[in-house]
């Protein structure tokens, strides 16, 4: 069985607007429902669990009645102090009906362009891995610097890639690896990849797509708008 745990928990305060920009309308819809429905629509995909704040549960419920015509939605679990603890959150309730065996699927709902073929991709990847992350080449010249103010030393960025989402991974493995940094290492984590590596999870990489990217800034959301009209 694949799990999709989507994670719509975040507040947007970069955005400066009155609601996450997860739930902002951009083309007759909230741009939640653009991922819910290549999710749901996926044949790969069989169940849908959604991470979001108590409030907006009923708003949700409504927008599914459109987004996840093949109904596959199974419930909501509630954000945590971080996006990783939310993750956790998630992942304790699919565990009441998850084998250690099934895969999880985890994708944000601010990255709206998630296209079925990188779906397919990620689930296909996994065969004979524990996950499964998509990335991007680093295009400019990478540097690393330890103070911020000069630069310690260049960076090989053939060596460097940009992780995107979703991320995929074998549920068991994957949800003892964070539960094993509770109750404050998960607190530090940025990236859901990170608990799988620290866990020594095997890890295959994937192109990702470039068109797949989060809405973060009130300039990400007009270039969304833009891909609609």
């Amino acid at each position: 069985m694949n799990i999709a745990l989507l994670l719509s928990g975040g507040t947007g305060l970069r955005m400066g607007a009155d609601i996450p920009k997860q739930y902002m309308e951009v083309g007759g819809k909230p741009v939640i429902s653009y991922c819910i429905e290549t999710l749901s629509s996926h044949p790969g995909i069989d169940k849908l669990l959604i991470v979001a704040d108590e409030k907006w549960h009923e708003k949700i419920k409504k927008w599914l009645a459109d987004a996840d015509a093949a109904g596959k939605f199974c419930g909501f679990s509630l954000p945590g102090a971080n996006r990783q603890l939310s993750i956790f959150h998630g992942l304790e309730s699919i565990r009441s009906y998850a084998s250690k065996e099934d895969v999880v699927l985890i994708h944000d709902a601010a990255r709206p362009l998630l296209s079925r073929q990188l779906v397919t991709d990620c689930l296909d990847a996994i065969e004979g891995h524990d996950g499964v992350i998509p990335v991007l080449p680093m295009k400019d010249t990478v540097y690393e610097s330890t103070d911020g103010k000069t630069i310690s030393r260049l960076l090989n960025r053939s060596h460097i890639f940009a992780g995107q989402a979703p991320e995929v991974f074998c549920f068991g493995k994957y949800y003892e690896a964070n539960r094993a940094l509770l109750p404050d290492k998960i607190l530090a984590i940025n990236g859901s990849t990170e608990p799988a590596v620290m866990a020594g999870m095997r890890m295959a990489v994937i192109p990702g797509d470039e068109t797949n990217f989060k809405i973060t800034t009130k300039a990400d959301l007009e270039r969304f708008y833009g891909t609609k009209f």
